[in-house]
């Protein structure tokens, strides 16, 4: 921190932008207003979970939120919870999860610090794990721990409370992983902890204890939590309905424009670095019906593409997504069609009769045989071709039938 740090009103407004929700807002502007006098920079914590090393924009949420405080001239801590996922994060789970091995964590843990320093400043930030003092830990100190927070309020937690009432098992084990996580935040003297909304009742936790241990509670920031490209469900890969920051330009660009049209501000809002007043204009636009979605979610393209590969890539994946669709004489509106792929494959005959393109397998074979079927513009002559893969494509059969598919 130093004399040309942002004021308090230019930090609250930043950190606000995309919140879900800040416990509690007049300590956070306490703890700036400290920092800007004492220069002493806020330590902000992020956990990080080790079972899934492979990041998506929907992770990218969080670490955007933890970067804007890197910007602000605050500390990052970044810690990756080796010995928590031996445990197993129980939020939002009907069922006891199967814990991880050390090395499992450790290696998970590495993959996803190399990730996600392509959106976190690589200064101003310490990467931690967990066992340094969880592993420590004997006894006596679980004893300790376990005295500062009681079972019913535990109990309190959505997830474990329907497990209770429904009669699911719930191992003591489980009970555990909130109280050490909270001790991260102790062990790190955390002034500020983000997370998304599903971590609200954990971040809280972590206010609890660090008060029982003597330590001034840390701010809960939680942020909210993406859709996948389906819209419905949250942004995950076995649901394949992500958009993956390593993935290739072409392939991020595609998928976001497989989006619904009810994305499209959030995502800008979430996981780009749009400013307010465009965000605004992207507002009035959506809500006018005066622009057409598809220029918007173009947009928002080449945001995710530039900030993860560069403008130069952006602007290539936009060129051959244009000579692939658009310069083929596709119509500006085609049904957007999302086909599971048995075994990771689905036959051309499929694709046509579940995209609505032929009304039966005969008919399918028919046409694909008179060389009426083409993707991406290249015809299709073979009745048993399969195809593969989740960038969206154009199926024409006839002269006037599309469809855009993705495969999953």
């Amino acid at each position: 921190m130093n004399d040309q740090s942002p004021s308090l009103n230019e930090q609250m407004d930043l950190i606000r932008r995309g919140a879900a929700e800040i416990i509690r807002e007049e300590d956070l502007a306490r703890k700036i207003e400290r920092s800007l006098s004492t220069h002493v920079p806020l330590r902000v914590k992020l956990g990080c979970d080790p079972s899934r090393p492979d990041l998506h924009i929907g992770h990218s949420v969080v670490l955007r939120k933890l970067r804007q405080f890197q910007d602000l001239g605050h500390h990052a801590v970044l810690i990756v919870g080796d010995f928590t996922g031996m445990i197993g994060d129980p939020s939002g789970r009907s069922k006891t999860r199967p814990p991880l091995s050390l090395e499992e964590t450790r290696k998970n843990g590495q993959t996803y610090f190399e990730q996600a320093t392509r959106i976190l400043s690589t200064h101003k930030i310490q990467m931690l794990f967990n066992s340094e003092w969880l592993g420590t830990m004997t006894f006596a100190d679980v004893i300790k721990l376990g005295s500062a927070y009681t079972v019913a309020r535990m109990l309190e937690r959505d997830d474990f409370e329907k497990r209770y009432r429904a009669g699911e098992p719930i191992s003591i084990h489980e009970l555990l992983y909130p109280l050490a996580q909270a001790m991260d935040s102790v062990a790190v003297r955390s002034d500020i902890e983000l997370g998304g909304t599903d971590q609200k009742f954990n971040l809280l936790v972590g206010r609890d204890i660090q008060r029982e241990y003597g330590q001034e509670p840390q701010v809960t920031l939680t942020m909210p939590i993406l859709p996948g490209t389906d819209g419905v469900e949250k942004m995950s890969k076995s649901l394949d309905n992500y958009i993956g920051i390593n993935e290739p330009p072409q392939q991020i660009y595609g998928k976001t424009l497989s989006i619904p049209d009810t994305l499209i501000y959030d995502y800008l809002l979430l996981a780009t670095h749009v400013s307010g007043d465009e965000l605004a204009t992207v507002k009035r636009q959506l809500e006018s019906g005066l622009v057409n979605p598809r220029d918007l979610k173009r947009r928002l393209a080449r945001e995710l593409v530039t900030l993860y590969h560069g403008a130069d890539a952006a602007r290539a994946a936009e060129e051959e997504f244009d000579r692939i669709f658009k310069k083929k004489d596709v119509p500006d509106e085609i049904p957007e069609i999302r086909l599971h792929a048995d075994g990771g494959q689905i036959t051309i005959i499929r694709m046509l009769v579940e995209a609505g393109l032929a009304k039966s397998n005969s008919e399918a074979r028919r046409l694909v045989e008179q060389g009426g079927v083409s993707i991406d513009g290249q015809r299709i002559t073979d009745p048993a071709a399969v195809f593969t893969g989740n960038i969206p494509v154009v199926l024409k059969a006839g002269k006037r039938q599309f469809a855009r598919v993705t495969i999953f």
